[in-house]
């Protein structure tokens, strides 16, 4: 395999929502609830959301920038590349990083489209939660026929409401959605309740992949206040496995024998050490924990019904033998700051090479084709989906990082997650 041959499918990107997103969608009464973008005296853009500016307009998407701004969130449409919000510019980036196809998590509702769940009237909630969708769908994923692969935000207050939202967006071809990784940290019931039940069969009754993307439940692992961010950086992927342990001893999988999860941007070098880890407790411990999982091994049940997402993790490729072939998908991240965008292919092969072509092909988007419903071919032929030939349609495409001068925001000290949210903070002082 060569780098021009590969064919790339990223199960994990992330879109930024453009200010018309709800333009014609809405009834006037949910128009005028609805987030609306203001721009500040500042030149800051922000979405007004209930009386609230919410936090960022576009987390971590700082594809495009210097490295030494990474730290930052853009403050305005204006600091980002088009492609974060815009679908033509996005499908241009990703000719130029060689990727085929993406799967892209929300950023303005949070992962699980949480935001709507703080209104009061839930019945405008659902209409904007859905007219999301739709723009989702039809817009962002609509417009290049087998490029995208749609994902859907859930009514997270109502688990029958959230079985119904599956179903009527499966009618569109959505069969993703995503939603947190520990629901109890945004004051929802647990995976060992049998709340989400609804919402669980909706998915495995129309095959729909629910993703849990890491800081889904909304927080941070901060090992010590004056920690350097590197800690929580290296750390972010690996925590997933606390999901993972949680969904493992949970009955989920038990009831619902055909569900699939995804653990997004979780990395995949952890796992087979996890799987011995929860072999040997049951082993060890059932008799008195009462766990039962009949003929087979908790790792056996973890192969079944887990989708592992990587970025990069060489030792993951190296000890994939212990993971199931079949549920092993890669990541691009764009427009994040892990992402390996505009060199995704040839980071890739650093890892790739070596792996046989069937597998490659399986890793890269065979996985993703078969898990999430997703068929390019039937919009574009086979020979224009390789690397090289998405490459040659975006020769024009400048990839050099650009400066947007925030400086301001930067010292000469090591960054802590403490220092980041003061930084941050002092920005939104001074728009204030």
């Amino acid at each position: 395999m060569q780098v021009d041959d590969l064919i790339l499918v990223s199960v994990d990107d992330h879109v930024v929502e453009p200010p018309h997103l709800f333009d014609g969608r809405l009834s006037a009464a949910a128009a005028e609830r609805a987030p609306r973008l203001e721009t500040l005296a500042s030149g800051r853009d922000v979405w007004m959301f209930e009386g609230t500016a919410l936090p960022n307009v576009g987390l971590n998407a700082v594809a495009g920038r210097m490295p030494e701004e990474y730290g930052l969130d853009p403050v305005a449409f204006s600091q980002m590349r088009k492609g974060c919000w815009d679908i033509h510019a996005r499908i241009d980036d990703m000719n130029v990083n060689g990727v085929l196809g993406s799967l892209n998590f929300p950023s303005m509702t949070g992962f699980c489209g949480q935001l709507f769940s703080t209104m009061d009237d839930k019945a405008i909630a659902l209409e904007l939660l859905q007219a999301y969708n739709d723009w989702h769908i039809e817009d962002w994923c609509g417009t290049y026929p087998g490029r995208m692969i749609p994902l859907s935000v859930p009514p997270i207050w109502d688990p029958v409401a959230m079985g119904d939202e599956i179903r009527r967006v499966a009618e569109k071809g959505c069969h993703a959605v995503t939603f947190s990784e520990n629901p109890e940290k945004l004051g929802h019931p647990s995976w060992h309740s049998d709340h989400w039940d609804p919402f669980l069969q909706a998915c495995e009754e129309v095959g729909t992949v629910i993703n849990l993307h890491i800081g889904s439940s909304s927080t941070t692992v901060i090992t010590a206040m004056d920690a350097p961010i590197d800690t929580m950086i290296t750390l972010q992927p690996m925590n997933i496995v606390q999901c993972a342990a949680d969904l493992v001893w949970s009955p989920v999988f038990r009831k619902f024998p055909n569900l699939r999860i995804a653990l997004s941007e979780g990395g995949i070098g952890w796992v087979p050490y996890f799987l011995e880890r929860i072999d040997y407790v049951y082993r060890h411990h059932k008799q008195w924990t009462n766990q039962d999982f009949g003929a087979k091994l908790p790792s056996e049940v973890f192969n079944e019904h887990v989708l592992t997402c990587f970025i990069d993790d060489a030792a993951g490729m190296e000890i994939r033998h212990h993971l199931n072939g079949d549920h092993i998908h890669w990541e691009c991240d764009y427009p994040h700051s892990d992402s390996t965008w505009p060199q995704a292919p040839e980071m890739a092969m650093k890892y790739l090479d070596g792996v046989p072509d069937t597998e490659i092909d399986k890793i890269t988007h065979g996985n993703a084709m078969r898990n999430y419903g997703y068929d390019p071919f039937s919009h574009i032929p086979r020979e224009q989906c390789t690397v090289g030939a998405l490459r040659a349609q975006a020769t024009d495409v400048d990839t050099n990082p650009v400066s947007y001068g925030t400086g301001k925001f930067q010292d000469d000290g090591i960054v802590t997650a403490v220092t980041l949210m003061e930084r941050i903070a002092a920005a939104n002082e001074a728009d204030a």
